[in-house]
């Protein structure tokens, strides 16, 4: 079918899409970089951690404040501002390495942070504009696969990531993705419609707060679910990895890519998952439940000594699988719960909380980490999942 020939809402989903593809590869491959080159360098996991301090802490602000300026400006100036931050990270981030201080690669990933929420909140607040209202169906299935095609495509920034830097090393992956991000910038400058998600009304700062029970709720249970994942896989794993088990840094790239790959393949797939199931707010709990057990059970068998190589692997696809659920059924009932006029609002707010679990789970993965170990920090996860569970309860029949 040509373009031409599609509805002006099917165009504007394929130009949301592309541009949040186009930014979750190179922030995937940022992330990779990072990690894997100031471990090369001698940093410690706990001060690799610290250099995505402000990533999250200014995800946590850019959201709130995000979702508020996208109602009163348009989602496709938030996304367009998204995407022109993220080249300047990446062009800080390229100069000489000498002047790579730990305060100076803070504040490019907290540009970095910034850019990235403000893409991610406007690419999913624009959706439920261009779904019509109680196609609730369809609703689920636009944002299971935007969703689900993101990672799958950050997993292969993680790829790209460790590739590149054993390739071209660290500067030289930059500017080649600094090359990419600016094409998909101009193309979205041009493309996307004007004063998308524009709020009729212009919203008083007051209203960043006023969120019904619902969203509260699931905000709550979205803060304890990220933070039980990234408590062991930002840093943690990584780091264990290539210090413990001896992996090389593209191998370890190639590993997190490909969870990340399957774990957006079973994302974008969920509404066939769950389908026929009982209603999604009840489903929370289910699979959250049911997610509790996998990081008990792999740290269990590390502390039996078991295979540590097939331990990890086999059990982190088992938690990638059924993380991907959650994260599906949450990622459509915020959509579903927010309201039209001034979605980005309520999403943002949302997406504040996820920031705020990300930001958590990453600073407690290198402290944990390094005075405990990575079994610690897969019984905190387990423990955050079983508050999610209990949060996520209280949503009822919605």
């Amino acid at each position: 079918m040509l373009l031409s020939n599609l509805s002006s809402e099917i165009k504007q989903y394929l130009v949301i899409t592309g541009n949040y593809w186009a930014f979750t590869l190179t922030d995937g491959a940022l992330r990779m970089l990072v990690v894997l080159y100031f471990h090369q360098l001698g940093y410690s996991p706990l001060s690799i951690a610290m250099l995505f301090l402000f990533y999250e802490l200014f995800g946590v602000v850019t959201n709130l404040l995000g979702g508020w300026l996208g109602a009163r400006l348009g989602l496709n100036k938030t996304m367009n501002l998204g995407l022109s931050l993220q080249i300047l990270s990446l062009v800080m981030l390229a100069v000489n390495p000498q002047w790579l201080s730990v305060a100076y690669v803070m504040a490019a990933q907290a540009l970095s942070g910034i850019a990235k929420d403000l893409n991610k909140m406007s690419a999913k607040s624009a959706i439920k504009l261009l779904v019509p209202e109680n196609a609730d169906s369809t609703l689920y299935k636009w944002v299971a696969r935007l969703t689900g095609s993101k990672n799958a495509l950050k997993g292969v920034g993680f790829f790209l990531g460790g590739m590149l830097l054993g390739v071209f090393g660290f500067q030289g992956a930059l500017w080649a993705m600094t090359g990419l991000l600016i094409l998909a910038w101009l193309s979205s400058l041009v493309l996307l419609k004007q004063d998308l998600g524009k709020k009729k009304f212009k919203p008083k700062f007051s209203e960043l707060f006023s969120k019904s029970r619902q969203i509260n709720i699931l905000s709550a249970a979205r803060l304890c679910l990220f933070a039980s994942r990234d408590v062991w896989f930002v840093v943690a794993l990584p780091v264990f990895l290539t210090s413990t088990l001896g992996w090389a840094h593209t191998l370890v790239g190639s590993f997190m890519a490909g969870w990340i790959i399957f774990y957006g393949i079973v994302q974008a797939n969920a509404p066939k998952i769950t389908r026929n199931q009982t209603t999604p707010a009840k489903q929370l709990t289910f699979w959250a439940g049911l997610l509790t057990a996998i990081p008990a059970i792999i740290a269990l068998a590390l502390y039996q000594n078991a295979a540590s190589t097939w331990v990890i692997v086999i059990g982190l696809l088992c938690f990638g699988g059924v993380f991907a659920i959650n994260s599906s059924l949450h990622s459509y009932l915020i959509v579903k719960f927010a309201d039209s006029d001034g979605v980005s609002l309520d999403v943002g707010f949302y997406y504040m909380a996820n920031a705020m679990g990300r930001l958590f789970g990453t600073v407690l993965s290198g402290a944990i980490y390094q005075t405990l170990g990575l079994e610690a920090c897969l019984w905190l996860s387990s423990i955050l999942l079983l508050i999610t569970v209990l949060i996520s309860k209280r949503l009822g029949d919605a």
